[in-house]
């Protein structure tokens, strides 16, 4: 069975082939999914990364950008190996969305 993400063979639009600038945030989920993975961490690997990005609902999957299924994947990664609690990630996120507001 297919799963939603496969994409493989069905008319998804054009391709745009050109760079384009990357956000701030989208730079530090790729350098934080490189620092997990490194080889002195292995605190993630790519299979996992792929996994959980795979496991997503379509709906959500739909709505969130490339970057955005990167960084919830790489926080369920955490959460199933036990790196972090999901109270910890939760006072963390309150925090951020604070210092955010505070801007």
């Amino acid at each position: 069975m297919r799963g939603h993400h496969d994409m493989g063979g069905l008319p998804a639009g054009p391709v745009e082939r050109g760079e384009h600038d990357y956000a701030l945030w989208e730079k530090r989920v790729d350098a934080l999914h490189q620092l997990l993975g490194a080889p002195d961490r292995r605190l993630i690997r790519v299979d996992e990364l792929r996994r959980n990005i795979e496991a997503l609902p379509p709906d959500a999957y739909d709505k969130m950008s490339y970057y955005e299924r990167w960084v919830t994947s790489i926080a369920n990664t955490l959460l199933q190996r036990g790196v972090v609690t999901s109270d910890e990630l939760g006072r963390k996120m309150t925090e951020v969305a604070a210092r955010q507001g505070a801007e």
